[in-house]
This record gives C-alpha cells, sequence and structure tokens, in this order.
C-alpha cells in the first residue's frame, strides 16, 4: 500500500517488505502451502476442530450475572469456517500529520508506533490463510470474540460461590483491563498450535501505540512494543495435569516476543527479552490482563478434567455417604451447582484451620477476637469460631462444591477445600493452584482460589476436610 496513492507520502528509509516475521519463533509459512477444502462449511458428519478453552480465574462457573453471548466465564476456540488471520507485510515510516490518513483505511490491519511528533512507523498486516485470530478485551465492539471484564478478587473469605462481575457500567470506566487487550492465533493445520499477542486491533483494524508507550526498533529493523497495564503469561513449568509446577511470570509484546516483567506494570522501560522462551500457549498457560486472569486448557488437558455430569455425579456420593455433624448429628447435604449464593440450612459448614464438617451453629465465637460490632446470629464467614472437636480457633464458613470443571487437575474426589473461602475440589487441584502466584496489582502475586478469587490463608493455602459419618 502506498499511503494516499503517492509516493511521496513516505519518508526515508523507504517502505519496506517485511520478510521476516514480528516473531522470530513463528514463521510465517508460504501462503498457499495449506489447502483448506472445507472452508466456508463444515461437513455435516466432521465436528470442527476444537484449538482449546479460555477460562476466567474467578467466576466458578458462571459469571454473577449470567453468561451472555461473548460475555462468558469460558470460551471455547473453534475453527473458523474461513481463515481470519493477519500477519506482517509491508513498514512505512510516516511524517505524524499522515498517520491519521494512513490508518483510515479500514480494510488493511496495521499497527501504528509514535516515535515522535514528526515520526511513525506503520506496519501493515496482511490477510493469513494459514491462522484464525481471536481477540479479547473489556470493548464489547463487535471484533472482539471474548469480552472480559474486572474480576472481583479480596484477601478475605467470601460466603457466595462466585466472586462478582465487574461488568457494570460504572466499573468500566475505572477498569485496568485494555480495551482490546490481546489476540491469540491458532495454526488451521495440526498440532493447532496457539500464540499469543498483547494488543488487540480496534474497529479500524489498527493497533496504536502512542509517543509514551513502550516501543522500540528491534535488532533486524522492526518494531515492537508493549502495551499500557501489559499482558502476563505463565507458562506450567511441566506438564500441568500430571506434575503441575508454576512456572515465571514473563510478558508478551505486541509482535510475541517474550520479556521479564517491567519494575511495575505500567514502566515505560521493558523487561529483558527472553530468547529462550516463546509465546505458544501451553495447556494450563495463565494469562494476566491487570483485572482479570484467564487460563487455557487444550482439549487433551481438558479429557483429564470432570464435566458438569460428573460433577453433579461427585456432588450426589457426597451426600449418599450422609455426612453429619458431630454436635447436632443432623445430616448434611451439598447444595445443588446451580445454588452458588445462598447458604442451604443443610449446607456443610468447616472450620479451616483444623477441616472439622459440621452444620451450622450460632456458637463458638471468639468475640475478643473477631471484628467489633459482629453480633452474634450474623452469617459466620467473618469473625473467629472456636472448634468444638479440637479447640482450634479460626474462620467458620460454609462448603461449596467447584463448579467450573476445567479448573480440575483430575477428576479425583472432592476431599479437600481452599482456605479461607471453602470452595470444594480433588487434592491434586488444591495442591496445584495453591503453588501459583496470581498478579494482584501493580507488582504484587498472590495465591489465590481458582474458583472465586479469594487469597489463600494458612500455611499451604487448603485443608483435608474431616467428615463425620452417620451414627446409625
Amino acid at each position: 500500500m502506498v499511503l494516499e496513492g503517492s509516493s511521496e507520502a513516505l519518508c526515508p528509509p523507504p517502505s519496506l517488505e517485511l520478510r521476516p516475521s514480528c516473531n522470530k519463533s513463528q514463521p510465517s509459512p508460504p501462503l498457499g502451502s495449506s489447502s483448506q477444502p472445507h472452508d466456508g462449511v463444515f461437513p455435516e458428519d466432521k465436528e470442527p476442530v476444537k484449538y482449546g478453552e479460555l477460562i476466567v480465574l474467578g467466576h466458578n462457573g458462571s459469571l454473577a450475572n449470567g453468561d451472555k453471548g461473548r460475555r462468558r466465564s469460558r470460551l471455547a476456540l473453534y475453527k473458523r469456517p474461513k481463515a481470519n488471520g493477519v500477519k506482517p507485510d509491508v513498514i512505512h515510516n510516516v511524517s505524524t500529520p499522515l498517520v491519521s490518513k494512513a490508518l483510515s483505511n479500514k480494510s488493511q490491519h496495521s499497527i501504528s508506533y509514535t516515535l515522535s511528533r514528526s515520526h511513525s512507523v506503520i506496519v501493515e498486516y496482511t490477510h493469513d490463510t494459514n491462522t484464525d485470530m481471536f481477540q479479547i478485551g473489556r470493548s464489547t465492539e463487535s471484533m472482539i470474540d471474548f469480552v472480559v471484564t474486572d474480576t472481583a478478587g479480596s484477601s478475605s473469605g467470601q460466603g457466595g460461590g462466585a466472586a462478582g462481575e465487574g461488568g457494570g457500567g460504572g466499573q468500566s470506566a475505572q477498569s485496568t483491563i485494555s480495551r482490546y487487550a490481546c489476540r491469540i492465533m491458532c495454526e488451521r493445520s495440526a498440532p493447532y498450535t496457539a500464540r499469543i499477542y498483547a494488543a488487540g486491533f480496534d474497529s479500524s483494524k489498527n493497533i496504536f501505540l502512542g509517543e509514551r508507550a513502550a516501543k522500540w526498533r528491534t535488532s533486524d529493523g522492526l518494531m515492537d512494543g508493549l502495551t499500557t497495564n501489559g499482558v502476563l503469561v505463565m507458562h506450567p513449568a511441566g506438564e500441568f495435569v500430571s506434575e503441575p509446577a508454576p512456572g515465571v511470570w514473563r510478558e508478551i509484546s505486541v509482535c510475541g516476543n517474550v520479556f521479564a516483567l517491567r519494575e511495575t506494570r505500567s514502566a515505560q522501560q521493558r523487561g529483558k527479552l527472553v530468547e529462550n522462551e516463546s509465546n505458544t500457549l501451553q495447556d494450563g498457560s495463565l494469562i494476566d490482563l491487570c483485572g482479570a486472569t484467564l487460563l487455557w486448557r487444550t482439549p487433551a488437558g481438558l479429557r483429564h478434567t470432570p464435566t458438569l455430569k460428573q460433577l453433579e455425579s461427585l456432588r450426589q456420593e457426597l451426600n449418599a455417604a450422609r455426612p453429619q455433624c458431630p454436635v447436632g448429628f443432623n445430616t448434611l447435604a451439598f447444595p445443588s451447582l446451580a445454588q452458588r449464593e445462598i447458604v442451604d440450612k443443610k449446607q456443610p459448614w468447616v472450620y479451616v484451620n483444623c477441616g472439622h464438617v459440621h452444620g451450622y451453629h450460632n456458637w463458638g465465637y471468639r468475640k475478643e477476637k473477631g471484628p467489633a460490632g459482629h453480633g452474634g446470629t450474623a452469617p459466620a464467614s467473618t469473625g473467629e469460631r472456636e472448634c468444638p472437636m479440637c479447640r482450634r480457633v479460626g474462620p467458620y464458613v460454609p462448603l461449596w462444591l467447584g463448579c467450573e470443571g476445567g479448573l480440575y487437575l483430575d477428576a479425583g474426589p472432592p476431599t479437600h477445600a481452599f482456605c479461607p473461602c471453602g470452595h470444594v475440589c480433588s487434592e491434586k487441584t488444591v495442591v496445584g493452584w495453591s503453588q501459583i502466584p496470581l498478579p494482584h496489582g501493580t507488582h504484587a502475586f498472590h495465591a489465590a482460589c481458582p474458583f472465586c478469587g479469594t487469597w489463600l490463608t494458612g500455611e499451604q493455602g487448603h485443608i483435608k476436610l474431616i467428615f463425620q459419618g452417620p451414627v446409625d
């Protein structure tokens, strides 16, 4: 493309065709090398290819206001009927007054890097028949495939099964999630590799990095940059389902290169380039958008997790064992998976410092340790309680079954709970997640319950549940 139909729009050095890709780890295959016999319509006897699924941490299977359209807690990425991927093509050096005209071509994807008031670099992107592009961000515009809003996490326990969704109109203005946060490019041929890049294209198919954004020329003469609050990625150190262990948090650039973290989230000085790591997503990769954290699960990894039907079966097995309160001797029962905020009268409660499971009772407060003004009849998810079985003092909270199967590391029995929120799942799942530091604020990290986002407390962040069986 020649800007405004004239070669005079280009400043020296002249426009260059980008033979190398922005991302060295992702060479662009030659056009036409992958034939797509089913472009347009998938045959009825063949299921579409699923690249993977994105799960937003802290919502336990559904947003507080319900999953609606592109605004949901979990999204599966499928092979598109027709490729919509793009790849870098031509670079232009232009004077800034011409930038707005250059970016007005809504049929052309491009990234604009403003270097100074008088100089910008525009990188044109061309159609790539070998990839599918999926965009994630806070914007509800049509080019965003997955609308993500801030997840309400806290450092104290929450009685409900899911953290509140920050999707209200008032909170959107204060959100730290970018409207066009990131994009994922999936190869349309096996092994269907998925790669993540910071920033997404807006309604004019542009990505604009202003004068104050962190940006630079690469060693091969190309451009790269970081978004304001950054896109952080952590790949698991091993196999996510077999030997879960946290990796190292990194920052992903606009061109998909990997960098060490900046000093603070929005610092203008980039971290050091990490050449031996890539932006390729693995099963268990975490993506942090500064306000919400997403988990990437591959189809192979999801085969090890329980389905909603299996979770319901596990719930029924727990209730069929007829656990009883060791003090009141009343039979306890986990509520249905759909009931996530209202505490049922038969619901089991736990002392999170020891794991003894009881029915709800309105005594045992240690008022001198509890918050001032806490009445004896108030919900006991706050304040200190003394376990009547072992006399250990600590929080006393209702138990909730983790409803988002994609967050499980296996389909084992729900024998453990996160502290202090009381979300119940398998032992492998609580052990794995309690080791993962999740970003919080501009430079802090803290392990949190993946089902509700509550910060974990205690030595391990989880507890083994001790049930009392029926006395008859």
